[in-house]
């Protein structure tokens, strides 16, 4: 039975007139009847439909309610970001080596868009040191987006003299910027932006509780 129907077929089952119930629901007595032998309105409103699904005690996808379904993603909507094998140093610093991917992490293709991310510009390091704690800690694995964005203020991945460092860095003015930690024990550090490499910035994290 569609959803007119079996409105119909509860009110009579119910003895209930259609038009005690369309002031049941706030509404002018003849909406109900227009609704069954007319098709006006189209569907019933959300409201409308819980009211009348719990007075009759069934579901309100009896009553035209879209059934929920499970979402399962398929292959299509994931995106496999490649861990590489180095290190970023939130510390003294990690001697940048081969970039070959070892693993991979899987995202949401979707996730990554309401981000603003696109999976080709993305990839995964693991960090060393505790100069960013609490922040990030050893082990921690953190998300660069290497695609080329005008420069803010923010956590990044940066190179500097061959060696790989995750700092917060903000703009000094000049052409100078501060490689700056959140483990106060280590000092600033300033630089021309000319000596270091914005590889990207970090934009997520994942590490044990």
């Amino acid at each position: 039975m569609n959803p007119r129907e079996t409105l119909a077929s509860l009110a009579r089952e119910r003895g209930s007139s259609l038009a005690a119930l369309s002031r049941m629901i706030g509404r002018n007595p003849s909406y109900l009847q227009q609704y069954i032998t007319k098709g006006s309105p189209r569907k019933l409103e959300e409201e409308d439909r819980s009211v009348l699904a719990q007075f009759f005690g069934v579901e309100e996808s009896d009553l035209g309610a879209p059934e929920e379904k499970s979402y399962i993603p398929t292959r299509g909507d994931w995106v496999e970001v490649p861990r590489l094998a180095l290190e970023a140093s939130a510390g003294p610093g990690a001697v940048a080596d081969k970039e070959l991917a070892f693993d991979a992490f899987r995202f949401s293709r979707k996730w990554l868009a309401e981000q603003g991310l696109e999976g080709g510009h993305l990839a995964a390091v693991r960090v060393v040191g505790d100069s960013m704690e609490p922040l990030l800690r050893e082990g921690d694995e953190v998300l660069v987006d290497t695609a080329q964005r005008p420069f803010r203020d923010g956590i990044y991945l940066v190179r500097l003299d061959d060696n790989l460092l995750v700092k917060r860095v903000a703009g000094q003015g000049g052409g100078r910027l501060s490689l700056l930690s959140q483990n106060l024990a280590y000092p600033p550090i300033s630089v021309s932006a000319e000596n270091v490499t914005l590889v990207g910035r970090v934009v997520w994290k994942s590490g044990r509780l």
